[in-house]
């Protein structure tokens, strides 16, 4: 027993003298630490706790158990909508964004570093562009002044306009066209970032070991190398995939006709932001807080396994 605490001891003792030995690092890294304990850690716990209750800004919170979750998961209809758009968006625009930023990042990477850097610009600029659905709005507006109508028309193949925004059939269509061309965002700058960052012996030396193609390298070097830029463009395509909601509200209104466009986040914000049940709104928050959890992990154990 006695030598059990010693032990204790002696590893409390190493702890606090490695701490010291590094508080400078520990005095480095506090602003962010507490920045964000300030404005994650603590907000997904207390709307954890929320969830649980009625909560109208106007009252206090009152305890209800499950009976938000119940409401969401089986009296919600619109959720259930919800649900299934944003799976349809986060399965369609995730994995394709995904390789699209890669391919363009791979192919960009080959140019000349200016030509490169001009390209890194043109692709980018979608993504922080404050007008881009402006644009999105010409093409798909809904009269024959619309580009997509008019193209359409004058090449025969329709006779009357179609209501791109307006008609159930073709609102997710064109979320996910437009969520496509917004997603070289910031996955795309980390994927430029990894291959400029992978060490160019290593070819040389997969030469030399056998490696006879651009494919082969690929797979064996330039992915491996680049796991960490690999892991965190996955987890930036899930969140921005799985929390779609400004493309549909600026497209195709909120709410849109039938809910065709509603996202879980636009729900949430429709009872967060216009109905203020809190409540309810976190209940919302915390499953689709979870699905990114559990979409995360599956996905990171799969890039595990590149190049092995």
């Amino acid at each position: 027993m006695q030598k059990q605490v010693n032990l204790k001891l002696t590893k409390r003792q190493l702890l606090w003298k490695e701490m010291k030995k590094n508080k400078h690092n520990y005095v480095l890294m506090a602003p962010y630490v507490i920045l964000f304990l300030t404005f994650t850690i603590i907000p997904v716990f207390m709307s954890l706790g929320i969830s649980f209750t009625y909560f109208n800004l106007l009252e206090s919170p009152r305890f209800i158990g499950l009976d938000n979750y119940t409401k969401l998961l089986l009296e919600d209809d619109v959720f259930i909508i919800a649900l299934k758009n944003t799976l349809i968006l986060a399965v369609v625009t995730g994995p394709v964004s995904y390789l699209l930023a890669f391919v363009f990042a791979w192919l960009i990477n080959e140019l000349k570093p200016k030509l490169r850097a001009f390209m890194t610009l043109i692709f980018y600029a979608p993504s922080i562009s404050g007008n881009a659905f402006l644009i999105w709005l010409l093409i798909f507006s809904g009269d024959v002044h619309g580009y997509a109508n008019a193209i359409l028309m004058n090449l025969g193949f329709i006779d009357n306009p179609i209501l791109w925004l307006k008609n159930p059939d073709y609102m997710l269509f064109v979320i996910i066209l437009v969520q496509l061309w917004l997603s070289l965002g910031v996955s795309f700058l980390a994927f430029i970032a990894g291959l400029q960052s992978v060490d160019k012996t290593l070819y040389e030396a997969g030469a030399i070991d056998g490696i006879r193609n651009r494919w082969q390298e690929l797979w064996f070097i330039t992915l491996p190398s680049m796991k960490p830029q690999l892991l965190f463009g996955a987890v930036m395509q899930i969140t921005t995939s799985l929390a779609i909601a400004e493309v549909s509200m600026q497209l195709v209104g909120f709410p849109s006709i039938q809910y065709a466009g509603h996202t879980i986040v636009t729900h949430l914000i429709d009872y967060g932001s216009t109905r203020f049940d809190l409540g309810y709104a976190s209940a919302i928050a915390t499953l689709l807080f979870l699905i990114m959890m559990t979409t995360n992990i599956v996905v990171r154990s799969i890039l595990r396994k590149v190049g092995e």
